[in-house]
């Protein structure tokens, strides 16, 4: 386990959550602001490329686990991203679907915002939010994140989130 809050655990993922990861990368609502909802490959892949970010950086995105069910049901971390040719770290989040509003991702991003600053010293934390994805951007919002400015990114128009350490 490296989080804990109240409802959630978050802990390094393992391809024995593939199959719960795929139930949430797979849902085209949760995906919509990626190029496509990914299939079990690609989920593979997303657990593969986090699980190398743990031994190279220390840190990924994590394995979103409900406490009551021990079930995961999506990821939250911090992702080293460079963002206008300067790295960022990133808080990123998903939640599966169907346990929307229930403030789970906000929850989960300020705990790794608190592990940001409180473990790994960062100065500053971003999120990298789509315009029209409301929902994440009001999770910024309640992580203490203010709109800093809107770019290009990836070939797709961003909204950079960010917060400074008090």
């Amino acid at each position: 386990m490296v989080l804990e809050t109240k409802r959630l655990t978050l802990r390094e993922m393992n391809l024995d959550d593939l199959d719960a990861l795929l139930e949430v990368f797979s849902d085209p609502k949760t995906m919509q602001f990626y190029p496509k909802p990914f299939d079990r490959q690609m989920t593979r892949a997303w657990i593969e490329r986090n699980i190398q970010r743990y031994t190279q950086q220390g840190f990924g995105l994590w394995a979103l686990v409900l406490k009551e069910s021990r079930q995961a049901i999506g990821d939250c971390g911090l992702v080293v991203q460079e963002v206008d040719g300067v790295e960022e770290v990133e808080i990123g989040y998903h939640v599966r679907r169907d346990l929307w509003g229930q403030g789970l991702a906000t929850e989960a991003a300020q705990a790794c915002r608190d592990y940001g600053f409180n473990q790994l010293n960062c100065d500053k934390l971003i999120s990298l939010i789509h315009p029209f994805n409301l929902a994440s951007r009001r999770v910024a919002e309640k992580n203490g994140m203010t709109l800093i400015k809107e770019i290009q990114w990836r070939n797709k128009p961003t909204c950079v989130y960010a917060i400074k350490r008090s």
